[in-house]
């Protein structure tokens, strides 16, 4: 496995200042790095083991970026919910959880350790793989698109609370049903999804950092037939239910009340949504957009379909 190397380990195991860490299973991953768990993995040149990582970002003595994966998820998971409660947490992994020891992080660290240099990448006397960089959201593309539908999961309130219900409304005479797989697509509007000055990105926290302060467009994007790009989404949604896609592309994590908030990933587009509630979508194709999708009678039966077979965190 990459990054492996004895020499490497050492490197990366002599005074490692951890800054930072995150999860790596098939319910919870770094979405920046693919849309799927087995996508993100092999980004990292990993095996998508069913039981998932832990990948722990720090500097060593010199300042050198290092990425130590680690197969004690749960060492990791008790680690961040610590910091998120604001509670100081030594992660210390033990020697014989190290998976790989990776030069460079895969993604975005916006803090350093204090008293030695600034992260860099090791060099070519200590490792002789390329560092893993993270994924350029300098511009819009999958990995931008991904961070965009992060955010939105994140802030659901923010986004929710732009979009007028009505907007939905289909043509006077057309029925709910009227355009089979619209599913209201017809009434969707186009939000700004774009971060300003193309600050997207990955902090310590694992968090993503996005605009939602954007308003929904007034004018809207009314049309009988729907929006064909929403229309394909939700028919390549449809087939997962029937044909399971890769491990992670459908995931399910908590949301107020009995709600869940469910996100779907696939080529070119990734969708959010809450399974009391509506859909947004994001396409590769319309760069900063995120389209609203209305319940209609459809969307909420896919929708629980959707959550009975999506990975859940444990």
């Amino acid at each position: 496995m990459a990054g492996t190397d004895e020499d490497a380990v050492a490197a990366a195991d002599d005074a490692l200042y951890v800054l930072t860490a995150v999860l790596l299973t098939p319910a919870k991953f770094p979405s920046v790095l693919g849309d799927d768990y087995p996508e993100a993995c092999a980004a990292l040149g990993l095996a998508p083991l069913a039981d998932g990582y832990g990948l722990v970002l720090g500097q060593d003595g010199e300042g050198a970026r290092w990425t130590v994966v680690i197969d004690d998820v749960s060492l990791v998971a008790v680690a961040i919910a610590s910091w998120d409660c604001g509670m100081e947490y030594d992660l210390s992994p033990d020697e014989r959880t190290v998976v790989a020891a990776l030069p460079g992080w895969p993604l975005a660290v916006a803090v350093a350790a204090p008293g030695v240099p600034a992260p860099h990448d090791p060099g070519p006397d200590v490792i002789d793989i390329p560092a893993l960089t993270p994924p350029d959201t300098t511009v819009w593309g999958p990995a931008q698109r991904r961070l965009g539908a992060d955010e939105i999961a994140l802030q659901w309130a923010v986004w929710r609370e732009q979009i007028d219900d009505s907007e939905f409304a289909l043509p006077q005479g057309k029925g709910a049903g009227a355009d089979a797989g619209s599913e209201d697509a017809g009434g969707s509007t186009a939000s700004d999804a774009s971060p300003r000055d193309g600050d997207a990105g990955t902090d310590a926290d694992g968090a993503t950092e996005a605009d939602g302060g954007a308003e929904a467009d007034a004018s809207g994007k009314d049309t009988p037939k729907g929006h064909s790009g929403i229309r394909r989404v939700l028919a390549e949604v449809r087939a997962y239910v029937d044909t399971p896609p890769p491990l992670g592309r459908v995931r399910s994590s908590f949301a107020p009340g009995d709600a869940r908030t469910l996100r779907a990933d696939g080529p070119g587009w990734s969708l959010v949504a809450r399974t009391d509630d509506i859909a947004f979508v994001l396409l590769d194709d319309e760069p900063g957009e995120v389209l609203p999708v209305g319940r209609g009678p459809e969307l909420p039966g896919l929708l629980e379909a959707l959550d009975k077979m999506a990975v859940r965190p444990l």
